[in-house]
């Protein structure tokens, strides 16, 4: 029997680059297929071309051993082709049934959205594979996870057979990871072939059927997860030995640099999204901020460092208030800042990367009687480019031609280069490959054991307990918890983040040992 999905001998040559050389990849029918790759690898060019965003320079896509052309997403649909995004695509004032039925409107004489004949069919997708969603709830009141599965569903309402999940679990917590696992086993149960894009080599080794690693375009090979382990699929993506823990010693804090008390903030709604939150980050120790997106880390984050007003409360850095400060005098002071949303704050997309670099210090280390120093400007950049692994042609391409992960490796490399006594990292290694997780986690920590003090927001739970000393877990604009990072559980921090507490036992398995009264006099 011919495989669901062949991808033969596909080439995709932009100017100057070779996105795809060759690439062979097949889909069974009933199949999880793991893509791997690092950042630039060409797995986004590979999805684009199968869905249709891109036209291969050579090789042919067949579909149930027929060669098929695919001329945009339309005819990716047609072929039962779907994608779903890491970014969900939805219209959070719509109900389920309405963002399912938007682009595929179904009407009642001709004249009418037949809302009703849809949301009977939501539930019936609902019901066989699992997914259990209510076509007339508002996907703003929804959870993530709950939003997912809208996505999930419309591709099944279109009928789609083979399904792109392009990092699926981004920012689920753990019960709702192990919930959509269940769902991915229920579909491919009813005939449904997937293609899992993920960074998570755990994810892959548990869920995968197959895995193909691809490298700078090219397809290393393809294995099973018997086969393989976390080790061997890293070496494969990066050509190198690679360390998956953070190697750490145990922190040694000093005095608070950040002294957050009583902080309130609005998010863009006007509606509280900062809930009275009080936080102490000390000289040499990474204080990780835990929980579900939406839940008031990027608006903290944003007053934190000057990009959102403040309601109440204070702000103290390096004992300095600074609630009310500007971007600029806050950065001064040592701060540096790795945003959530690398392209809408972290860079200027048209400008070129050695411009990015000089974003924070353009005024006072580049310039020379207001004239930017270009022969310093590229030397620096150079360097730059070189010490954080930026995978491009050179410094004068612009920041938006590069990869997700390349472009986060430019902020990187700015915000790590010049003195600082506070970093906050939002999502810092959001989309890299494990090479570049390696040496960015690497760098955090030698940042924190040089005394700086360190804030990590992070929907990665893996990555906040393996970076951080304390954690604090925030709920609905509040901090439920602070707890030290050695004795807390991933299942713990998974309840605390849904909005549950733990029970007595677990609040004494994690609390910090006393020493005894003797002792401690």
């Amino acid at each position: 029997m011919a495989p669901v999905l062949e991808l033969r001998g596909i080439t995709k040559q932009f100017p100057g680059v070779l996105a795809n050389d060759n690439v062979n990849l097949t889909l069974e029918k009933g199949e999880i297929h793991a893509l791997l790759g690092e950042n630039g690898a060409g797995k986004t060019t590979l999805m684009n071309i199968l869905y249709g965003l891109y036209k291969p320079t050579e090789g042919e896509i067949y579909i149930n051993g027929k060669a098929v052309d695919i001329h945009g997403p339309t005819d990716a649909i047609r072929q039962g082709i779907g994608m779903v995004h890491q970014h969900f695509m939805l219209v959070p004032v719509l109900t389920v049934t309405e963002n399912v039925m938007l682009g595929e409107e179904s009407l009642r004489g001709g004249l009418f959205l037949d809302r009703q004949s849809v949301a009977k069919r939501i539930r019936e997708i609902s019901k066989t594979y699992g997914l259990h969603v209510d076509p007339d709830a508002y996907v703003k009141d929804l959870p993530v996870g709950i939003q997912q599965r809208v996505e999930i569903i419309k591709v099944l309402y279109r009928q789609a057979n083979i399904l792109i999940l392009d990092e699926p679990t981004a920012v689920l917590t753990p019960q709702e990871v192990e919930e959509l696992f269940s769902i991915i086993k229920t579909l491919v149960e009813r005939g449904v072939s997937l293609i899992f894009i993920t960074h998570k080599l755990k994810e892959v080794l548990s869920v995968a059927d197959r895995v193909t690693v691809i490298r700078r375009g090219r397809t290393i090979g393809t294995t099973t997860p018997a086969e393989a382990t976390e080790q061997s699929l890293a070496e494969m993506m990066v050509g190198r030995a690679v360390e998956l823990t953070v190697q750490k010693q145990p922190a040694s804090p000093t005095a608070p640099v950040l002294a957050i008390k009583n902080l309130s903030v609005r998010d863009d709604r006007g509606t509280p999204a900062v809930d009275s939150v009080s936080l102490e980050v000390r000289a040499g120790e990474v204080v990780g901020i835990a929980g579900v997106q939406g839940n008031g880390q990027t608006e903290l984050v944003e007053a934190l460092t000057g990009l959102r007003k403040v309601e109440s409360g204070s702000i103290t850095i390096a004992g300095q208030e600074m609630a009310h400060a500007t971007p600029r005098k806050i950065t001064e002071l040592g701060v540096a800042h790795v945003p959530e949303d690398r392209q809408r704050d972290g860079l200027v997309l048209s400008f070129p990367i050695k411009d990015n670099i000089m974003l924070n210090t353009y005024y006072n280390e580049f310039a020379k009687s207001g004239i930017i120093d270009e022969k310093k400007l590229d030397q620096v950049a150079g360097q730059l480019v070189r010490d954080f692994d930026v995978r491009t042609p050179g410094i004068d391409v612009p920041a938006g031609n590069l990869s997700g992960g390349n472009q986060q490796k430019v902020i990187i490399a700015r915000e790590f280069s010049r003195p600082i006594k506070l970093l906050i990292a939002a999502q810092p290694t959001r989309g890299l490959d494990v090479g570049s997780i390696e040496y960015i986690h690497g760098r955090i920590i030698e940042k924190r054991d040089e005394g700086t003090a360190v804030l990590v927001v992070s929907t990665e739970l893996d990555e906040i307990m393996a970076l951080s000393d304390r954690i604090a877990v925030m709920f609905e604009g509040r901090i439920v918890d602070i707890l030290p990072a050695n004795r807390v559980t991933k299942e713990q921090l998974g309840l605390l983040m849904a909005g549950s507490t733990l029970d007595e036992e677990e609040q004494k398995s994690v609390a910090e040992p006393q020493l005894p009264a003797r002792e401690a006099a």
